[in-house]
């Protein structure tokens, strides 16, 4: 039985972005020697070779039936590079190199998937018709795009782990940026901080994003900067990882079992340190913001007699003025852009704190967007009004666990697209290997 059309209005640029999105993560898997590319860098990860199918898999899983109509030529690669395979035992990763199909049959999958989804969409764009569907095109094509973005970051994760040999050396560096700032605090008055979005807005979002909502914040001062990789060896030094009482029982009992000395990403070198970038280690620069898990973050926080922010503190202090309006993002109104800030995909490695004076807040604080997340002391969970994506479940549901941290801003991987009021991401507080710091709050 043919399956009925109805006409839709999808955004054109979605396509052009969809492709610019292909490229960033092409190039990255091209980051890889051939000889790496069933590398696990990661032990709680899957091996590389799984994401260079998964994002294909992802995009054909979520589109092809639902919008385009089109019929499955490899299920089982379909659901191999959908969920990877299992750990037995519920463990870590146990799989074989043997396991995974060669890499050539995995490119082969991953072409044939984008050129019968692109003949598709541009079909469907061209006519207007789209195949009957309780979701719209619009909303569906957002979520593959960020999905993929979201990926092009948590794989810098993963690459950065892998060793410096088994990566390829990129071109071109950046140019150097120079700051040279105080540590400081700046107050932050009382106020409403509105958090989420309109579900019937027009702007989009994930499903944990919603629904909108105003919280009182009392007046609390917060620091300008993020921490920084200077500020944080005072707190090493001080003894700040052998004095259990800066450290909740959980997380203490996480730092001896894993024997935590030290930021994940700094290196001993005889009595220095060294931080380990993405394609080189340097001697620390102590003006970075320091990258480190939530415990750490936690644990130096009580150190200096201050707390991690909450979700709505953070709002307060990025999008609030003093007036009673809110601010869309932390500088006003402009789209994000490379004054505003270490993201979208400019650097491999942060910045100097407060180099980038364009993005200050309307109370003064600095590199709330870029240059690392930033943890915050807020559990993540629903929203009132949440309602889980119907075709994807489990993205925000399956982490309501009391296990999880809301972090907030992004980072120099973060696409400029997830620079938006509402973007709320989240990790376990004792995973190392994120690209997060953290500023503190006090009263």
């Amino acid at each position: 039985m043919a399956v009925a059309q109805r006409e839709v209005v999808v955004r054109p640029q979605l396509l052009d972005r969809l492709a610019d999105a292909r490229t960033n993560t092409d190039e990255l898997f091209a980051l890889v020697k051939p000889e790496a590319l069933y590398d696990r860098p990661i032990p709680e990860r899957h091996r590389i070779v799984f994401y260079i199918g998964h994002l294909e898999a992802f995009d054909w899983n979520l589109l092809s039936g639902r919008i385009l109509g089109l019929s499955a030529f490899q299920p089982d690669l379909d659901r191999l590079f959908a969920f990877g395979i299992d750990p037995v035992g519920g463990g870590l990763p146990t799989d074989r190199v043997e396991d995974w199909p060669n890499i050539t049959a995995v490119r082969d999958y991953v072409a044939r998937t984008r050129r019968a989804l692109d003949e598709a969409l541009e079909s469907r764009f061209s006519t207007g018709q789209w195949g009957h569907t309780d979701f719209s095109p619009n909303l569906l094509l957002e979520v593959a795009l960020e999905h993929r973005l979201m990926h092009a970051e948590t794989l810098a994760y993963m690459l950065h782990q892998l060793p410096f040999d088994r990566k390829v050396l990129p071109g071109m560096k950046p140019e150097p940026v120079i700051a040279t700032v105080t540590p400081e605090m700046v107050r932050v008055p009382e106020g409403f901080a509105t958090l989420g979005l309109q579900r019937d807005g027009g702007t989009f979002g994930w499903d944990n994003e919603f629904e909108e909502h105003r919280v009182h914040e009392p007046a609390f001062w917060v620091d300008r900067y993020k921490v920084t990789n200077g500020q944080f060896l005072e707190f090493l030094a001080g003894g700040g990882y052998e004095k259990q009482e800066l450290w909740s029982e959980r997380d203490w009992n996480w730092r001896s079992a894993r024997n935590v000395e030290h930021p994940g990403f700094w290196v001993r070198r005889g009595g220095d340190w060294y931080l380990r970038g993405m394609f080189d280690e340097a001697p620390l620069p102590l003006d970075w913001p320091v990258y480190v898990s939530h415990a750490e973050a936690s644990a130096y926080a009580r150190w200096a007699g201050k707390s991690l922010p909450t979700e709505s503190q953070w709002h307060r202090a990025a999008f609030g003025s003093p007036g009673r309006e809110e601010r869309m993002l932390p500088w006003g109104t402009k789209a994000p852009d490379s004054r505003h800030g270490n993201f979208n995909f400019q650097r491999w490695d942060p910045t100097p704190v407060g180099a980038f004076p364009e993005g200050e807040s309307a109370f003064g604080a600095m590199d709330l967007f870029g240059n690392g997340w930033e943890w915050t002391s807020t559990l993540f969970g629903p929203f009132p009004g949440f309602e889980p994506f119907p075709f994807y479940l489990g993205y925000s549901a399956d982490f309501f666990d009391q296990k999880h941290f809301v972090m907030k801003g992004g980072s120099a991987r973060t696409a400029a697209c997830m620079m938006r009021r509402s973007f709320r991401n989240w990790f376990q507080p004792h995973y190392p290997y994120v690209y997060a710091g953290f500023r503190c709050v006090s009263h």
